[in-house]
């Protein structure tokens, strides 16, 4: 594509869906567009881009549908569907028990998961809400997606992402490959066409507000005034939803983070909805506990002195210690005694005599022990 066409598409997504692209990004205009242009009939991206100069509105459509982003899934991160369900009901049912009505925005709500899963939630507690007018209300800019949304048509794939098996078998019905949403959960749902660019006040006060996952594409001015706007929308105890990689923080100060709820946010105004849920006090610390006191040990006994070199045995030792007194001279040494040897005794054999003729001989004579 000319340089003058890439900066042309740029210009108009940004002005038409609030979506940052650069230069750099030709590439993504090219993959995403080239079906476009193939479904319309057109021979190259300089065709495409020559038709939307003139101001061709369906064509425009199809472009932006390509180029936003239509993730989603039911329960998508599921945190902030646990905060709706524990912590934002039950205050919601406690403070609107008069006039019986609680009105919730999916924004951006793509194919419609988001505002289905709220309904589901909401439906486990019909016997508590009997009588009461609950209103959700899903917008979207792509009239192609919101058709999908309101099929309530699902594959096999995007039934798995997220979505409880109880839910699925008490709620959807299985037709062909596909698993259709009941229509108990669809009536509760109101579906329709919406530009967070444009104005939505008519869209009424909302007492929550899911905007999940579609600032992150916008730039800083866009981010803030949206979010301006939709404070002007909410109940003065109202909460707001956003993404896990968004923030209001830095962008508007019409909201505040609720302490220990990521991703929820309440007006900043005295009397949001964060006195009334108690802010979700943040866990007690762990308490102190004190050492244990180990018994007192029973004395040790004195042990005997060990008599040391060059100390008097009995005397303290220590710096205290009396000197010890000198030892005695040593003594000459004594001559060494001389003992005498006494010669041994010695044995000697003297001649055999001859011997005798008794039988009873036994051939030798008694030996001589002689003395010197």
């Amino acid at each position: 594509m000319r340089l003058e066409d890439i900066d042309f598409l740029i210009k108009l997504l940004k002005e038409q869906s609030g979506l940052v692209l650069t230069p750099e990004k030709a590439y993504l205009l090219e993959s995403r567009l080239m079906p476009v242009a193939r479904k319309n009939n057109f021979a190259t991206l300089d065709d495409l881009v020559m038709a939307l100069r003139g101001k061709n509105d369906k064509l425009l459509a199809g472009v932006v549908d390509a180029m936003t982003t239509n993730e989603s899934f039911f329960f998508r991160d599921i945190k902030p569907f646990e905060q709706f369900k524990t912590v934002i009901l039950p205050m919601l049912i406690k403070e609107r028990a008069g006039a019986k009505t609680i009105r919730i925005w999916s924004a951006a709500c793509s194919s419609g998961q988001e505002p289905y899963s709220l309904a589901m939630i909401l439906h486990e507690r019909a016997a508590e809400l009997q009588g009461w007018h609950i209103n959700i209300i899903g917008t979207d800019l792509s009239h192609e997606i919101l058709t999908k949304a309101k099929e309530g048509k699902y594959s096999q794939f995007e039934v798995q992402r997220g979505l409880p098996i109880q839910m699925l078998v008490k709620h959807f019905t299985k037709i062909g490959d596909d698993w259709v949403l009941n229509d108990s959960i669809r009536r509760m749902v109101d579906l329709r066409e919406g530009n967070l660019l444009k104005d939505f006040t008519a869209l009424g006060r909302f007492d929550v507000v899911f905007c999940r996952n579609v600032l992150i594409y916008l730039d800083q001015k866009d981010k803030e005034d949206i979010l301006n706007r939709i404070s002007a929308q909410m109940a003065p105890d109202g909460f707001l939803f956003l993404g896990g990689a968004e923030t209001v923080l830095g962008i508007t100060t019409k909201f505040a983070p609720v302490p220990n709820n990521r991703g929820m946010y309440a007006l900043s105004a005295a009397g949001s909805g964060s006195a009334k849920i108690g802010a979700a006090p943040a866990p007690a610390p762990a308490p102190a506990v004190a050492p244990p006191v180990a018994p007192a040990a029973a004395p040790i006994p004195p042990r005997p002195a060990v008599p040391q070199p060059g100390f008097v045995p009995g005397l303290p030792i220590g710096p205290a210690s009396a000197p010890v007194p000198p030892q005695p001279a040593p003594q000459p040494a004594q001559p060494a005694v001389v003992k005498p040897v006494m010669p041994q005794p010695q044995f000697v054999k003297p001649a055999a005599p001859a011997p005798e003729s008794s039988p009873m001989s036994s051939g030798f004579a008694n030996p001589t022990l002689r003395r010197p």
